[in-house]
């Protein structure tokens, strides 16, 4: 199992500067070759303290690719509703040459209605924008020369500038929160999944149905599933706990709060059942995710029983991708807790 770090910030102004959040984000990035994190990872959104610092991640992940050089930079991800495909093609190849052919692409439909309403986008045109967009960002990355006449962005005879580096393109992603659908759909087009265990058990099901899916459509292997923990490493399991605990309780308060239109009469038929995935979230706590796995908090040992445990419940992941300065986690205390972890727990895992 291979294990990354990603950024996710949640935070404002009134709590830190974006300028001093990124420059943390970057210092911890310096820890990661050392240490043989396999990725560094960032998301898309906007206009909210719940990821409202990252709305382009495809800027911080240029930077990042000049302080690690074996690392793969992954954007986790990127959101075909609010983006050009002309445009989001030759960002990511630009990127692509700039970190030499380290980048994987994660795609996502986006899920809060603030978004999709500052932009003017309507929420039930999100699946037929993110089919539209991710197939023609694929054409403009894997064609030299690309018409298509979509729904929302049409084009003729236009060759991508530049090329991509890794041929015939980087490898995609497909960001996934609790739809069956989704998971499907992304094992049938042979693309990785990214998703979000807060679900608890039901991830179980979901990765299954994604390898099921892989399968049926005759891919070899049986796919890549990348995972989103919280993760608080510390060599006393009550110091893990209570430095973790807060900042965990704001992140989830905050991804509610967020999408908390769906809870208050939003609705569409592209999100079918997220009022009673965000309702569910509103009910978890510190001790609940830690309690279903979803947040890795404690001691290397205690981690390692976490990440067996997970492992079993779902059958298998390939990639954890490991939020370890969430919401105000002191830099020290994320830098602390990425080195023991370092030490202690990727070595055991490299063979896992």
């Amino acid at each position: 199992m291979q294990v990354g770090i990603q950024f996710f910030p949640d935070i404002g102004p009134d709590q830190k500067s974006a300028r001093d959040y990124w420059q943390e984000a970057l210092h911890l990035v310096g820890l990661v070759d050392h240490y043989g994190y396999s990725h560094v990872r960032t998301i898309e959104h906007y206009f909210n303290a719940y990821g409202g610092y990252s709305p382009n991640p495809m800027i911080f992940l240029a930077a990042a690719a000049q302080i690690t050089c074996t690392a793969r930079l992954v954007t986790g991800a990127v959101l075909p509703a609010f983006n050009n495909p002309l445009k989001l093609a030759g960002e990511i190849a630009m990127l692509d040459a700039l970190c030499d052919g380290r980048l994987d692409v994660g795609f996502a439909r986006a899920f809060l209605p603030h978004e999709f309403a500052h932009f003017g986008v309507a929420l039930d045109d999100s699946r037929a924008r993110f089919d539209e967009g991710m197939e023609q960002v694929r054409r403009l990355l894997e064609q030299e020369t690309v018409t298509a006449t979509g729904r929302f962005h049409s084009f003729r005879d236009v060759t991508s500038l530049p090329r991509p580096t890794q041929l015939p393109r980087p490898p995609f992603y497909v960001a996934a929160l609790a739809s069956k659908d989704s998971f499907e759909r992304t094992g049938t087009a042979g693309h990785g999944i990214m998703a979000i265990p807060m679900a608890g058990g039901a991830m179980a099901e979901l990765v299954g149905t994604y390898r099921e899916a892989w399968k049926r459509a005759g891919h070899p292997g049986r796919g890549t599933v990348m995972l989103a923990f919280h993760m608080l490493c510390h060599e006393d399991q009550t110091a893990a706990e209570r430095i973790a605990h807060d900042p965990l309780e704001r992140y989830l308060r905050s991804l509610v709060a967020a999408a908390s239109a769906w809870t208050s009469g939003t609705s569409s038929a592209d999100y079918k059942g997220y009022d009673q995935v965000i309702a569910a979230l509103a009910r978890e706590t510190f001790e609940t995710q830690v309690e279903k796995c979803a947040a890795w908090v404690g001691t290397p040992e205690r981690i390692l029983d976490t990440i067996a445990t997970y492992q079993h419940q779902v059958g298998g992941f390939e990639s954890a991708s490991l939020q370890v300065n969430f919401n105000d986690v002191p830099l020290a205390a994320a830098e602390a807790s990425m080195r023991l972890f370092g030490e202690r727990v990727l070595p055991k895992l490299a063979h896992t």
